[in-house]
């Protein structure tokens, strides 16, 4: 029989798997552009706030909250870093360049974060 966090485990692993399962079956379908809206969807945001929600209490929810709008800020730098290089670089070296941007704004973000 299974725990109860291995369960939770388990569960979070299938929403996962389900999500990577629809971006790929979406990417083959005519409106292949919405497969770039569901990673978006706020399926380990909602687990993350129930977590924090529950185990550490409104204030800190709230805290969270906020660190996540400013989460966003290093998702469009990866956004336009990567519309930006997928003309000049092949697909995976464009990839990998804004990943990189992506944690160089996210580190800067959670510092920024750390001293404010």
């Amino acid at each position: 029989m299974l725990s109860s966090a291995t369960f939770n485990l388990l569960i979070k692993a299938l929403i996962g798997a389900l999500m990577v399962l629809l971006i790929g079956v979406l990417a083959r379908t005519r409106n292949y552009y919405i497969a770039g809206l569901l990673p978006l969807f706020p399926t380990f945001a909602l687990m993350a706030h129930y977590i924090v929600g529950s185990e550490r209490g409104v204030a800190d929810l709230k805290a969270t909250l906020l660190f996540g709008m400013w989460a966003v800020v290093p998702y469009l730098a990866y956004l336009i870093s990567l519309y930006c290089l997928i003309d000049r670089l092949r697909l995976l070296p464009a990839l990998l360049a804004a990943l990189l941007v992506w944690c160089l704004a996210a580190a800067a973000a959670v510092l920024w974060w750390q001293r404010r």
